[in-house]
């Protein structure tokens, strides 16, 4: 299978040129034998740098591209970070490249990315495994200073999946990618949401790319799981879909909202909140749509909402610094001053109401669906099997707005005065 991103540019129905930097992909059985010829078609050459952990490096049926510089960084406690940046440039220290080559998964690319995006040169997407749907970013996905952040990287120029190296990778990384693409089925409805609230942009297009892509994985779940050829091509396929969206957007609106909050939040570890987890991005996103799809049908039960509707409640510096500390708090006040949810009104609110009800209702399966799938295919369905106490789930969405300044319906429903709502 291959994706010709060239034929995703120029105008759109929405009324903007879209821009795709991303030349292609090639989604094949055997894809990395044919690295160099590969190269030739899309007329990449010269010196190349190489960037694997040690796991990637030794990834089975994996034929590693030529390289004049091979960098191989510890997989213990690795994080696109400021120390996995360093390591990485510790080991490129002294050379000179044409382009770069990310062989790994997605804290691999979002390094390598970002070293990209540093040294001014072009990067090659290698995925080892279907585990996330940023391969074709274009910034990278960091956690700088303690923070989630979003910094500056550059998309891949092309994506070579070696379906032979994916479907052999260890099976939670599947099901990681799983959960991350079935998480667009809350992010899709936060931006309809939001368009309906304040007229926030949505392109059709690139709403249905993405849509088209979590269809496809809600259909080969099982396959995929279990490591199926057909299956993990129609995974992988989806992931990049759902990236090249990203890229066709300009931002992560169509792949991100409340679910990855909560994901971020988690993964942030804030001292008020203890809590913490060694389970893939994926699977957190994976469960926490779950706990955004039983948040927002349960709001939505709610036929007439005037008499639990109230002034927005922006989050107090008090209540930031009690939850991120001292130490995250600066970063948390950038992403929550302005907050974008003030400038929705309650006239607002009520009136796009009954809207907001059947985009939850027709947009989002229930959470018992969702537990359903992921119970069946072996994914993580429930706080407690990210080892996340279940009483924290109160303070997970109360909490989970204030990581992205990002207008969510979770974020609005600071609105409702949802115990009198249950």
């Amino acid at each position: 299978m291959r994706i010709d991103s060239k034929k995703m540019n120029g105008m759109c129905t929405c009324g903007k040129e879209h821009l795709m930097v991303t030349r292609g992909a090639v989604i094949e059985a055997g894809a990395t034998a044919r690295f160099a010829e590969l190269l030739r078609e899309y007329n990449i050459s010269g010196k190349a740098c190489a960037v694997y952990d040690q796991n990637t490096y030794q990834a089975k049926n994996l034929h590693r591209p030529e390289a004049v510089c091979e960098v191989i960084l510890d997989p213990e406690n690795l994080h696109a970070n400021e120390a996995g940046v360093a390591a990485a440039k510790e080991q490129m220290a002294g050379n000179s490249f044409d382009y770069l080559i990310a062989v790994g998964g997605g804290t691999v690319h979002d390094i390598t990315r970002y070293c990209a995006n540093e040294m001014h040169i072009p990067f090659v997407s290698c995925p080892t495994a279907a585990s996330v749907d940023g391969f074709c970013s274009t910034v990278s996905a960091m956690t700088w200073g303690g923070c989630k952040k979003t910094m500056p990287g550059v998309a891949p120029d092309i994506v070579i999946a070696d379906t032979d190296v994916v479907r052999v990778a260890p099976r939670h990384l599947a099901l990681s990618g799983i959960g991350d693409i079935l998480g667009k089925y809350t992010a899709l409805a936060d931006w309809k949401i939001t368009h309906e609230l304040n007229g926030e942009e949505v392109c059709s297009r690139i709403h249905d790319m993405t849509m088209d892509a979590v269809k496809a994985v809600y259909d080969c779940s099982d396959g995929a799981a279990a490591g199926d050829a057909d299956a993990t091509e129609q995974l992988m396929y989806a992931l990049l879909l759902s990236g090249l969206a990203m890229q066709l957007m300009g931002n992560s609106r169509p792949a991100s909202g409340a679910e990855h909050h909560i994901s971020h939040l988690i993964e942030m570890e804030p001292p008020g909140l203890q809590v913490s987890s060694d389970a893939s991005h994926g699977e957190k996103v994976g469960v926490a749509t779950i706990l955004i799809s039983e948040y927002y049908h349960r709001l939505a039960q709610t036929a007439d909402i005037a008499p639990f509707v109230r002034p927005y409640r922006t989050f107090t510096d008090a209540e930031l610094r009690d939850c991120y500390g001292e130490r995250l708090l600066d970063g948390i006040l950038s992403e929550n001053r302005p907050d974008l949810a003030e400038a929705v009104s309650e006239q607002d609110l009520l009136r796009a109401w009954p809207a907001i009800r059947k985009i939850i209702t027709e947009c989002i399966p229930s959470a018992q669906d969702l537990r359903d799938l992921y119970t069946r295919v072996g994914m993580k369905a429930s706080l407690t099997d990210l080892r996340v106490p279940e009483e924290k789930l109160e303070e997970l969405i109360y909490f989970s707005p204030s990581v992205r300044q990002r207008i969510t319906f979770n974020r609005i429903s600071r609105m409702l005065d949802t115990k009198r709502m249950s």
